[in-house]
Formats: C-alpha cells, structure tokens, sequence
C-alpha cells in the first residue's frame, strides 16, 4: 500500500466479498500493521460469519500470541452485512452474487457523492448487472478468457462493460491466460 501511497492506518472499513483464500490472506499483514504501528479503529463488514473466520485467520497468523498480545491491542469491530446501512460514514447496499456454492457478497458504496460497485468473484449472472447498474465506477472481476467455473469471463466482462457504458470498469482478478492476452480484450493497467 504504502508503494502507491495509501496510508494503511487511514482504511476505516473493509468489506469482504467472501472468505476464499485469495480474498483473504493478504490480511495479516494488514492486521499486524494495525495492530503494532496504527491503532486507528478499523471495521470488517461481509458474510454472516465473518468475525469467528477472522479470528480464526488471526490465531492460524500469530497462534498462541494472538489473544494476549495482540487482541487487546486490535481496535477492531466486526460487521455482517446488511441488505444495506452505513459504517465508517460510508453508506452501502449489499448484493447477493453467484459465485460456486457459497456465493458472494457485492457491494455498492458511497464515496463523495460516487456509487462504486465492488463484485469480488462472480458469475455473469442478473445480480451483477443489478450491482454495476449506475455506478459511477465498478471493480469487477474477470479472471480469463472461455469457460471459467464460477467466475467470470474475459468476454462476459467485455458484454458487461458494453451493457453499462456510463460506468468506468476496472478489472482484477485476472489468472487464467496471459496479460498479452487480456491486453487483447481489457485494457491492463500495472502499478
């Protein structure tokens, strides 16, 4: 965070789209941050479950020292989702995607007077035209080209940008193929 010059102890709220690995362990490092260098308060908002997968996450990262060492120092609250409410100042609509069996949770935030819309993973289905429709800016998944199982691909990323074309599109979770291929169909952008 602190290469592109976010301040990771001014992050407020993070709101999960679901717990896979992939969406998920990259946060004790975050945590650790939080814990020992900026106590600000920070608030988790996703899937019903969310506090008792996170501690477990935390107890796996840091094992016996993480209950009385760090805990105490964890300025933390955990939120379920709601069909939509406001925390951290931010008002938000949550989505109901498809993704495999468990689904996933996107969300519609207010930033400024902006709708972004978030997907995390999902399917090419009618919620997420739902979620994307009217924002202002939507990151949403496109992991390859072709049949990608319960994900979405290149191609249907490509139709939903076309079908919303007032809405500006950033695109991650991009594995399957190569970057010269999705050059071919989505623009890249590194930082």
């Amino acid at each position: 965070m602190s290469r592109v010059g976010v301040d990771a102890g001014a992050i407020d709220v993070v709101f999960l789209t679901h717990f896979h690995g992939d969406h998920t362990l990259g946060l004790p490092p975050f945590v650790l941050y939080r814990v020992f260098v900026d106590p600000r308060p920070i608030t988790f908002v996703g899937p019903a479950g969310i506090e008792e997968r996170l501690n477990a996450l935390w107890e796996v990262s840091w094992g016996v020292d993480w209950k009385p060492v760090m805990l105490p120092r964890f300025n933390v609250k955990y939120e379920v989702a709601k069909p939509s409410g406001n925390v951290a100042g931010y008002k938000y609509e949550t989505v109901k995607l498809d993704h495999g069996t468990s689904g996933s949770n996107g969300y519609r935030i207010w930033v400024d007077g902006r709708i972004i819309a978030y997907s995390g993973d999902t399917e090419p289905t009618a919620p997420l035209d739902e979620l994307v429709k009217g924002a202002d800016v939507a990151i949403v998944e496109a992991t390859g080209p072709g049949d990608v199982f319960s994900h979405m691909s290149w191609e249907h990323a490509d139709a939903l940008k076309k079908r919303h074309p007032k809405t500006r599109f950033m695109f991650n979770h991009l594995y399957n193929g190569t970057v010269d291929g999705a050059v071919d169909d989505l623009q890249v952008i590194e930082v």
